[in-house]
């Protein structure tokens, strides 16, 4: 059985890899989504937040929308990231009125969930979702959970160390993702133990 659950794991490593080659092509938007990642000490995004910023500037600039920013404080960061996202985006030029930041997300379900409530009311009928190359396809599913149309704009990773573990980690939350979905579990991980909690069934 550990032998089936180790070339499993692998299959969906393999099926990141695949994935993120092959990505639907980008179409028409009303918003771009712009998911968070780690700020550093100095208050400056870390760069690969740097690089899902500069992707977004790229699609701003070609098809001018709103823009979301996600991303809540984390216990080693200065400041949220969607507040920081922001700051970076309005110093390269795009206007303070066309950023919407969310600033309590600590998740990419979160991210997106939170991203539909501010956009709620507004027309906004397809979303451009930009994160890491790796993290585009369930980001992706994850927009269509909370209702999108939604098309993906990957930016760049690191490679090497950072490439096998941004991957691998991105496997376990596929799975993590088709526990809560398909099986009705919410999965979490805490002091290295794994808890499975039942959601709670609709009133």
């Amino acid at each position: 059985m550990f032998l089936a659950a180790v070339i499993a794991y692998l299959g969906v490593i393999a099926m990141v890899v695949w994935k993120k080659h092959h990505l639907p092509p980008v179409e028409d938007y009303d918003a771009i989504i712009v998911l968070g990642a780690q700020v550093k000490p100095d208050g400056t995004p870390n760069l690969q937040l740097q690089w899902r910023l500069d992707a977004a500037l790229d699609a701003w600039r070609a098809h001018r929308c709103l823009i979301v920013v996600c991303g809540a404080q984390g216990t080693d960061e200065p400041a949220p990231e969607g507040e920081v996202m922001r700051k970076y985006l309005i110093e390269k030029g795009v206007p303070e009125s066309e950023i919407l930041a969310d600033t309590a997300s600590f998740n990419t379900r979160e991210n997106l969930r939170n991203a539909a409530a501010l956009l709620q009311g507004r027309d906004v009928r397809r979303v451009c979702v930009v994160t890491s190359d790796y993290h585009v396809p369930r980001a992706l599913a994850l927009a269509e959970d909370e209702g999108f149309e939604a098309c993906g704009i990957a930016s760049p990773t690191l490679g090497g160390f950072w490439l096998v573990k941004n991957h691998t980690r991105e496997a376990v939350a596929w799975i993590k993702y088709w526990a809560e979905k398909y099986l009705g579990f919410e999965l979490s991980f805490n002091n290295f133990t794994l808890n499975s909690i039942r959601r709670a069934e609709p009133s």
